[in-house]
């Protein structure tokens, strides 16, 4: 009886273990902590998930030290099995010298990024402004594994392709990587499961914090479609078999309080001693868009509509969303999209702090 019971334990596990869903996090990983590399974490600590790797780009921050602190973020959790792999340093298109263009004829951007020149005293505290191939010395340490040496691009194609129709991608930064990756290989997302992508801006209501000053005056403006504008059209443009957006409206009423963090301090792990160490005090952007794909439960409010990015580098919108009713897009090969507009907070809190605060996997 023992060994029938045993038996069908190990069926149950290896059942388990086969349906888990597999993901690829393409995220421009700005670090230590913080609303980039949380969500990073709470997919490693969902049993149900195979993370096949993590893909990065610059954008809040440069290429090269958004590798580091992915890479040394995984070496004090233990997961340096999750392969890291770099991709773009710069947009397709846009530029710091062309922001700055842009700027001196519509007006200062709130955000920019890895291209912001100065931060301001009421953030939260940032290194110095620096150039890309420079990678400061992190609070965290530096690490000493490395991501292979394949580009992003690569990886990304050979992944879903070896899982086809299996893969979904969780694309939490701005899409370099995904439309370098669609130009090289057209097919790729016919062959992945879904793409879900934290991005795009369209009703916001203010809350009342810092973070949300930028949306009052420009609500369609969000800063990863706005990095690299081009990228994200031709990525919303592919034939995917299905597009969720995690854009900017179901955040604003979140914030990750000390409340938060005290509830996963409260687990002597290594990775609830990152998370509560390397705090910031950010909307919960990127971990918005990872709670929704990890439980679809949290959203109260989605709509379906045509979506697209302006792409008129000379216009005051460049880089906006646009939107229009389903199917009645003008034309262009703008897709129907799930867009998510309202979430439960508290239910987004509790998988966020039960994640991040449970005993490692």
């Amino acid at each position: 009886m023992r060994l029938l019971t045993l038996a069908v334990f190990l069926v149950f596990c290896a059942e388990s273990f086969a349906a888990r869903r597999k993901v690829i996090i393409d995220q421009d990983a700005f670090g230590p902590g913080g609303a980039n590399l949380h969500p990073i974490l709470m997919l490693l600590q969902s049993p149900d998930v195979e993370v096949l790797g993590i893909t990065v780009e610059s954008g809040d921050g440069w290429l090269k030290e958004n590798v580091a602190h992915t890479l040394r973020m995984l070496e004090i959790v233990g997961r340096t099995d999750i392969p890291v792999v770099a991709g773009a340093t710069y947009p397709l298109v846009n530029s710091q010298e062309a922001t700055r263009r842009w700027e001196a004829r519509h007006g200062k951007l709130f955000y920019k990024g890895a291209w912001t020149e100065e931060w301001p005293a009421t953030t939260v505290s940032r290194r110095p402004v620096h150039a890309a191939d420079v990678v400061p010395p992190s609070p965290e340490g530096e690490p000493t594994t490395k991501p292979l040496p394949e580009p992003a691009e690569v990886f990304l194609r050979n992944k879903v392709r070896e899982f086809p129709g299996e893969v979904t991608i969780l694309a939490l930064g701005p899409l370099t990587n995904l439309a370098l990756a669609l130009k090289r290989d057209p097919a790729l997302a016919g062959q992945a499961r879904e793409i879900v992508i934290m991005g795009g801006s369209f009703n916001p209501q203010p809350a009342k914090n810092e973070f949300a000053l930028e949306y009052i005056h420009t609500p369609r403006l969000e800063f990863n479609f706005r990095w690299d504008p081009e990228a994200a059209d031709i990525v919303l443009r592919a034939a995917w078999r299905r597009i969720g957006l995690s854009p900017i409206d179901p955040t604003t009423r979140t914030l990750f309080t000390p409340d938060l963090i005290k509830r996963i301090a409260g687990t002597d792990t290594s990775l609830a001693r990152y998370v509560s160490r390397h705090v910031e005090g950010f909307p919960m952007w990127d971990e918005t868009a990872a709670a929704v794909w990890l439980d679809p439960g949290i959203v109260t409010r989605r709509e379906v509509m045509a979506v697209g990015v302006d792409t008129a580098t000379e216009g005051a919108g460049y880089g906006n969303t646009l939107s229009w009713p389903a199917g009645k897009g003008p034309g262009r090969g703008e897709r129907d999209v799930e867009v998510v507009l309202e979430v439960d907070v508290p239910r987004l809190e509790k998988l966020v702090t039960d994640l991040l605060g449970r005993k490692q996997l």
